[in-house]
């Protein structure tokens, strides 16, 4: 009797040490979710048929390759260590572990459904934890885990290519081409189930455009994107309005860096350029009576404003949409940059090579393109305001689908390596 208490005294022990070194779940809305749907506060650890099931949940999720977790297999491996012990108690610890697997669970629920995509603002997606929630509490018993997810796998054209070349054509060598698929096919999971009937889709890597209404592809374009320095940000937000004939108002930073140096060497280079000079409220200021010699990039106090027109950097046209980057489309006065292999120009805004043709999609043709592209009305800015708000999302995926050929662009901002 004695050896056969020392024996479950060193088991129990062990079995604790290996839960303290399993990380602690943190306050995880999926997970809160789940047990107030579920009323019970132990699932995995409440019988053998669910500690099973949870195995089972646990091998699907190591063997997935989109997505692999950080230190996953390290976690699994020790919750494999904890399940398969006989001599656990609907305790505290078990109850941390039962969350930790739930997690796993969830989090892989989610990932395998609608992707893993990272935007630095989003205002389109929706959440949909309810329905993961859902799935796994209505799981029949009886379907086993691999056949559930086979049943819930994207059946998305582009997907299942992207998927089949990524077992099939590289090889563990193909490290930076396997992150490039692995994105791509998040990218393509992503847009099933967050995309709307009419979008509109900017590549950076590509350094291109698409307009896209009840799933068919109207207008595609070139676009001048961020330069590596100055690198378009990768967010979701909703076209709302459109601006005819827009002032530049030229940010700070290029304000100091570029454009004061050339007014210091050349004063004329603001009246040749339509450049009004702007205090903080926009209010003009008269630059003759500036002193421009004194002023240096950090000490200059006032803003360059341009003035509206053709030759205005933004062209006739600005389409501005949400987000905390002062990012947006515009037409430009300087057509043949689009001719150029390399567009990774701007300082972060997107200069569309058709703009009238997405002015006049998103506004359903209500909108006068001819005069706009010939100046026939007064130069004056006006704010229109569209139909119905329409769903932008600014990517960075260094791969295009061409005739069904995957083409690999380059990491143009280095985000991959």
């Amino acid at each position: 009797m004695k050896i056969l208490f020392a024996f479950i005294v060193i088991l129990s022990f062990t079995v604790l040490s290996g839960l303290a070194q399993l990380t602690d779940v943190p306050q995880d809305a999926l997970v809160q979710l789940f047990y107030a749907n579920n009323h019970q506060q132990i699932v995995w650890f409440s019988s053998d048929k669910m500690k099973d099931r949870a195995g089972e949940w646990l091998a699907a999720i190591e063997l997935q390759d989109i997505n692999p977790l950080a230190n996953q297999k390290q976690q699994i491996k020790k919750l494999r260590s904890v399940l398969s012990q006989k001599y656990l108690n609907a305790n505290s610890q078990d109850m941390e572990t039962d969350k930790q697997i739930t997690s796993l669970v969830l989090h892989f629920l989610k990932d395998q459904q609608q992707g893993h995509v990272h935007f630095e603002y989003d205002e389109i997606s929706l959440s949909r934890d309810s329905v993961y929630v859902n799935q796994l509490l209505t799981l029949n018993e009886k379907v086993t885990v691999a056949k559930f997810l086979t049943s819930i796998e994207s059946k998305d054209p582009a997907y299942v290519l992207l998927k089949n070349y990524l077992k099939d054509s590289l090889t563990a060598k193909d490290v930076l081409k396997s992150k490039c698929i692995k994105l791509a096919m998040n990218y393509r999971l992503y847009f099933g189930i967050n995309h709307q009937t009419e979008y509109v889709v900017v590549n950076i890597p590509s350094a291109e455009a698409e307009y896209y209404k009840d799933d068919n592809l109207v207008i595609s374009m070139r676009v001048v994107v961020g330069r590596k320095l100055n690198p378009t940000p990768v967010f979701a937000s909703y076209i709302t309005n459109i601006v005819t004939f827009p002032y530049w108002n030229v940010p700070f930073t290029i304000a100091g860096k570029e454009i004061l140096p050339k007014v210091q060497k050349d004063e004329k280079y603001l009246e040749q350029n339509n450049y009004d000079v702007v205090d903080y409220k926009g209010n003009d200021v008269d630059e003759k009576d500036l002193n421009w010699s004194k002023y240096t990039e950090r000490t200059f106090p006032y803003f360059f404003r341009q003035s509206t027109g053709s030759d205005n950097a933004l062209g006739v046209l600005k389409f501005n949409l949400k987000n905390p980057f002062s990012i947006f489309l515009h037409a430009t006065s300087n057509q043949d940059v689009f001719t150029r292999t390399n567009r990774f120009l701007s300082h972060g805004c997107i200069r569309l090579e058709k703009p009238f043709e997405l002015a006049s999609a998103v506004m359903d043709g209500e909108i006068d393109i001819e005069a706009l592209k010939h100046d026939k009305k007064k130069t004056e800015s006006a704010t229109i305001f569209l139909p119905h708000k329409v769903p932008a999302y600014i990517i960075y995926m260094p791969i295009k689908i061409v005739d069904n050929k995957i083409v690999f662009l380059p990491d143009i901002y280095g985000l991959l390596e």
